[in-house]
């Protein structure tokens, strides 16, 4: 006799699905899926947490050279200063200029302690210390300190006329637009101070700004010792001038 075949055997009944604890995701892997999240907001925290914390704002960091080409070894104590020239429109050698087209010469200036100071008025650090150079300079000047300024790297001779004038710059300032004396000095950042002594010798040198206590001893070391009983180079306000113009 025959006997229909049994559907049920033909198509099994599916198993009984189970339900998630949000829609169809079960709690392992949503616990894990927190996990995932929790490292990476971690990894996230930490590289780009800051390097250094930065200084009170009641607190002002010392400024420092502002470096503009590779470290090279540059001229020494005991070194002959090189004269200030530049190349001339006809390619030879020819005297460094100041602002009001004179001729700058180490060689007028033998006999007077000369501290030469590259800078550039773009410069935040140069642009700080340039109270302590017009003060040393008023306080020294009398006893025969001849400051020399060499600015390099400036767009026009105008940019750096403007900023003597605005800060009332008496000391020697010329623009060395090519960078000819900054390259014959073996300079790579600015500011750079470099002190000499009556005879063109070199006594110190100081890669970076100079408040009015460093400007001091550098310039005892080419015989403008201090006064006795004087004090540093003061601004109006009675401080020793290490801010801004």
């Amino acid at each position: 006799m025959y006997e229909a075949p049994d559907p049920s055997l033909d198509s099994p009944e599916p198993p009984e699905t189970r339900r998630g604890l949000i829609g169809p995701f079960s709690g392992r892997q949503l616990a894990a899926a927190l996990g995932t999240v929790v490292i990476v907001a971690a990894i996230l925290a930490v590289v780009t947490a800051p390097i250094a914390t930065l200084p009170a704002p009641e607190i002002a960091p010392h400024p420092t050279q502002f470096a503009i080409g590779p470290a090279v070894e540059g001229l020494r104590v005991g070194d002959r200063a090189p004269e200030l020239q530049i190349v001339g429109p006809d390619g030879g050698p020819a005297p460094l200029l100041d602002l009001a087209g004179a001729p700058v010469r180490l060689a007028d200036l033998r006999g007077h302690p000369v501290w030469i100071s590259f800078w550039a008025s773009w410069c935040p650090p140069c642009q700080a210390e340039t109270p302590v150079l017009r003060e040393t300079f008023a306080a020294y000047r009398a006893r025969g300190l001849a400051l020399v300024a060499v600015s390099v790297q400036e767009s026009t001779v105008d940019d750096v006329r403007a900023y003597a004038a605005k800060y009332s710059l008496e000391y020697t300032v010329a623009a060395d637009l090519a960078g000819d004396v900054f390259r014959r000095y073996r300079v790579y950042g600015l500011p750079t101070q470099v002190f000499l002594d009556a005879n063109g010798i070199i006594r110190a040198i100081v890669q970076g700004p100079v408040d009015a206590e460093i400007a001091a001893a550098n310039l005892a070391l080419v015989g403008l010792e201090r006064e006795p009983g004087a004090s540093p180079v003061a601004s109006a306000s009675g401080h020793p001038t290490t801010g801004p113009p």
